[in-house]
């Protein structure tokens, strides 16, 4: 089992930044793979970024404005959002998967754990 709890989300105005942390407690943190999916009223999660390997991967709406990473030491996986657009306004979860090598997953179903997720909110 791994837990997992987000942090740092917040109303800010478009083009502004946010740092949203996931705090990992349990198993081997660094065993598992990062991902970052949101969610906005009325629509389905999707997926932001994942980090799994040392490598990363980001949703194209994100790409260049977002950048994952994480440190095992203190079991935490981070999201750092910059130029926020107001269409960034979601919940945002972590999630964590066992690592598959040479795998990166960008689906919803692959992730076993999730957080409880924290709002972002970008005014116009």
């Amino acid at each position: 089992q791994v837990q997992l709890v987000e942090s740092g989300g917040g109303l800010v105005q478009a083009g502004g930044s946010l740092r949203l942390s996931c705090a990992a407690s349990g198993r081997i943190f660094s065993s598992y793979d990062l991902g970052w999916f949101r969610q906005a009223p009325g629509k389905e999660r999707e997926f932001v970024a994942a980090w799994s390997g040392g490598r990363t991967y980001y949703a194209d709406s994100v790409k260049g404005r977002f950048t994952i990473s994480r440190d095992n030491a203190k079991n935490a996986g981070y999201l750092q959002m910059n130029s926020l657009k107001p269409e960034d306004t979601a919940v945002y979860y972590c999630a964590a998967r066992l690592s598959r090598a040479g795998l990166i997953s960008t689906r919803v179903r692959d992730y076993d754990y999730w957080g409880r997720g924290t709002q972002v909110t970008v005014s116009s």
